[in-house]
């Protein structure tokens, strides 16, 4: 009964496949009569229309090609960071391919390939024969039939969502009749537009060779290690012998049993060696060339691409933020999307600003100071450095190493996914408080103002600071502030000068109680500044001093702002981007604008450069060689938990920061392992990479601010002696003074009444300076005028003090018994019970005689 079945079904197998064999066989007719039909002009009628018109994509066009993100060294030439790609392909021209893997595509592929009209026929009925007669699988198809799946697959893979590429996939490679009717009717199509040569071309463009490796000049770099134009007879073989199953023939697997490294490759030689026959048979090669190449051992020499940012070693965060600039500008596509595909699929060439002598001095003076991994604590090291007037990143350094993989993450705290360069948008983190460093924008706002340098704000620390003005939201007051100085100055009236060299935060409060909380934020605005977040910026008092968070590339460009003149420039990473036909594409641009007008930015740099040789960058000024004029703001945060500083030349700007990553700690506290307070690595690090800066690009004196910005207008003190509180405030403010409340002190003036002022009325000083205003206690009494007077008459009227009597020798008869001096004098103001000393005097000798 079985044997009966089996021959009722072969026969009906039989029958089924003469029926495919007639369908097929009536397609093969027509396509071998079609490029006759062709050439004679018949195809464009209707009654002969077996093909389609070519369809664009079946275009000899750009094909899927990784694209490199490049540094310049100082010698100018470009030094590859990464690569990214979705296949590994690097498309060449034809002169750039080696005739031995053109001649050995065509003899192991297609022999006929320069004879046929893109459908060889002998190799189709074979292979459909063996198809349809179930004796297996043959693919028989020529280069150009070929070419058109691989298309068809290239479709396929660039669709993101799953079901509809695996969809997409098997439409493109099932093996049924009417997918080989279509793949030979658009062969056809291909031959009819293009040269042989062209085809072949992009057919060793196109095809896989295992893996994500794609095309003849990837093939070459991965597996042997050169390019395609310089592979030889052997190693072409072998890299053809993959094409025709690349799972069995591929030569990255050394520990397969079949084709590994134990046996020579055996898979991949036995079919390299069938195609070095094929290669003699069509008098491709000389016997000689032949037996040599059959006797040399498939020995591949893998080469793994560079992919992905974790491949730039320690410049991987800027990579990073290279690749977050190609996937967020508009400039590189419509939408994120768009523009992923577009660059890992586009191959692009991109020329970053990186300048590599910053970037190593950078990295070295990072990998000596600040630890990947400490016991004390989880510490972020950056630096980022941006050349003043072009908004160039030219340097971007941190501490850790670089992953995305959540896994390698977490094997240890050195690694990290988040650039804390950057804002949170462009892969970095939620950002930093930046301390004293954000004080230079009110600084800036206090000169646009119409304030100077050396005039003076209330210094004092105080519970209260009262009322802010705030034209945003309104006037606001803080309950609560109470902000110390980091170094315990005790100044009541320091100058906005001595504020920014010592960096006095009560001195920054008290200029800020002069200005409108509003217009601090905004100037900081016009430098560039923003949260890292992607929120507002706060703007209560405490934001005066530096509460913000920032990224410190953020602050970079701002600092680089002021140096240049007042005038902010945006970042930008890439200097110039080209195709994969080397054509020049667009690139973002630096948009500069003015921040503060240039006199204002004057006063700042003024300020700012005495911070560096009298004030608390002196460290960083004179461990920098070669030095250059350099203005600078250094910043501690509260509890010393992150330090900065932040400077510039009229070159470059710099900013290096130890921040604390996770949890707190007391840098001033502490000590790395190798002895070095962590409060002071930053003062080690920034001249590291400045002096190389300084070296590299110089520096210019910054301008000098007018006499006007730097000295406060003179102005007499107003005695308000003897007048209410109210009216001495009033009379104070009208001359162009701040007045506080020093509060009681002795006085012979009515209770309640002002007692005198510091500095006294009368005094010339800078308008705006703070006047403290002492009321008095009534506790003093004025002493009256006594000399002339008998004893009895001044003893009488100092009734109430205590009167200490001395004598003395008088000539003139009439100052006998009489107060001749009194001390202290008439007017002094003194307490009830004072001693008041008299000298009376006495009859003395006449003159010549003795007594």
């Amino acid at each position: 009964m079985s044997a009966k079945k089996r021959t009722v079904s072969g026969a009906l197998g039989g029958f089924i496949g003469f029926v495919a064999m007639s369908a097929v066989a009536g397609v093969l007719v027509t396509a071998a009569i079609t490029p006759a039909i062709a050439v004679s002009g018949m195809a464009a009628t209707n009654t002969i229309n077996v093909f389609e018109n070519l369809p664009d994509y079946l275009a000899i066009d750009q094909l899927s090609q990784k694209s490199n993100i490049y540094a310049t060294n100082k010698e100018k030439k470009t030094v590859l960071l990464a690569s990214f790609y979705d296949q590994n392909r690097v498309e060449v021209e034809s002169d750039a391919i080696s005739q031995f893997a053109k001649d050995a595509a065509i003899a192991g592929e297609d022999p006929r390939f320069y004879e046929h009209n893109g459908v060889d026929l002998q190799g189709t009925v074979r292979a459909t024969v063996k198809t349809v007669s179930g004796s297996g699988t043959q693919g028989g198809s020529s280069i150009t039939q070929q070419y058109v799946k691989n298309v068809l697959v290239q479709k396929c893979e660039v669709i993101d969502d799953k079901e509809k590429h695996d969809a997409c996939y098997d439409t493109a490679t099932k093996t049924t009749p009417d997918r080989k009717l279509k793949e030979m009717r658009l062969a056809i199509g291909v031959e009819k537009k293009y040269e042989k040569d062209d085809i072949l071309r992009q057919y060793l463009n196109i095809t896989g060779f295992g893996g994500t490796v794609y095309g003849i000049e990837a093939a070459s770099n991965y597996y042997f290690g050169t390019t395609a134009a310089k592979l030889t007879l052997p190693q072409a073989a072998s890299l053809v012998a993959i094409v025709n199953h690349p799972v069995k023939f591929q030569l990255d697997r050394p520990k397969s049993e079949t084709n590994g490294a134990a046996n020579g490759y055996a898979a991949n030689k036995d079919r390299r060696d069938y195609i070095l026959g094929e290669m003699l048979k069509h008098k491709k090669i000389s016997q000689k060339d032949h037996d040599a190449a059959i006797k040399t051992a498939v020995e591949p020499k893998i080469t793994e691409p560079s992919t992905g940012c974790q491949t730039a070693g320690s410049s991987a965060y800027f990579c990073d933020y290279v690749a977050k600039k190609l996937l967020n500008d508009p400039t590189f596509g419509e939408d994120r999307e768009t523009r992923l595909l577009n660059f890992r699929r586009g191959g692009y060439n991109v020329y970053t600003t990186l300048d590599l002598d910053l970037q190593v001095a950078a990295i070295d003076t990072m990998n000596k100071h600040v630890p990947k991994v400490w016991s004390g604590g989880d510490v972020g090291g950056v630096v980022s450095s941006v050349q003043v007037g072009t908004g160039r990143v030219l340097a971007m350094v941190q501490n850790k190493d670089y992953s995305q993989d959540p896994a390698v993450q977490a094997t240890g705290r050195n690694y990290s996914g988040l650039n804390y360069n950057t804002d949170k948008t462009e892969g970095g983190s939620l950002g930093f408080q930046p301390g004293s460093t954000y004080k230079v924008f009110t600084l800036g706002e206090w000169l646009k103002e119409g304030h100077t340098l050396n005039e003076r704000a209330d210094s004092r620390r105080k519970a209260d600071w009262g009322t802010f003005q705030d034209s945003c939201a309104g006037p606001i007051s803080f309950p609560g502030f109470n902000p110390r100085n980091d170094q315990n100055e005790g100044g009541t009236n320091y100058s906005a000068l001595q504020s920014t060299v010592g960096s006095i935060n009560t001195g920054f409060i008290g200029m800020a109680k002069k200005l409108d909380l509003c217009g601090i934020k905004k100037t900081a605005e016009a430098f560039g500044v923003h949260r890292a977040d992607g929120k507002d910026l706060e703007k209560g008092a405490s934001a005066v001093l530096g509460t913000n968070e920032v990224a410190p590339l953020t602050m970079a460009v701002a600092f680089a702002g002021i140096a240049n003149k007042g005038k902010t420039c945006s970042p930008v990473v890439i200097d110039r981007i080209t195709g994969p036909g080397g054509d020049e594409l667009p690139v973002p641009k630096s948009k500069c604008t003015q921040s503060v007008t240039p006199d204002v930015a004057a006063g700042m740099t003024y300020a700012m450069q005495r911070v560096m040789t009298d004030g608390t960058g002196r460290s960083s000024n004179y461990g920098t060689y070669p030095n250059v004029p350099m203005i600078g703001k250094t910043g501690t945060t509260d509890g010393a938990k992150d330090t900065w500083m932040s400077g510039a030349s009229s070159k470059v700007a710099t900013v290096v920061g130890v921040v604390s990553v996770t949890g707190t700690l007391s840098q001033r506290k502490q000590h790395f392992d190798n002895g070095e307070q962590v409060s002071l690595a930053r003062h080690e690090m920034w001249p590291d990479i400045m002096s190389v800066a300084n070296a590299k690009y110089g520096g210019e004196s910054f301008p000098e601010p007018t006499f006007k910005l730097i000295q406060a207008p003179q102005a007499t003190v107003p005695d308000v002696r003897g007048k209410s509180m109210d009216e001495a405030r009033a009379i104070l403010s009208g001359a162009g003074f701040d007045a506080v409340d020093g509060g009681d002190i002795d006085s012979e003036m009515p209770a309640g009444t002002v007692a005198g002022t510091d500095p006294a009325g009368g005094t010339r000083t800078a308008r705006g300076s703070t006047i403290t205003i002492f009321t008095s206690n009534g506790q003093l009494k004025i002493l009256p005028d006594v000399v002339g007077k008998t004893e009895a008459e001044a003893t009488a009227a100092l009734a109430g003090f205590k009167v200490n009597k001395k004598e003395e020798a008088v000539t003139d008869p009439s100052q006998v018994g009489k107060v001749i001096s009194m001390d202290p004098g008439a007017g002094t103001g003194m307490k009830s019970g004072g001693a008041v000393t008299i000298v009376v005097g006495k009859l003395g000798a006449e003159p010549g005689k003795k007594p």
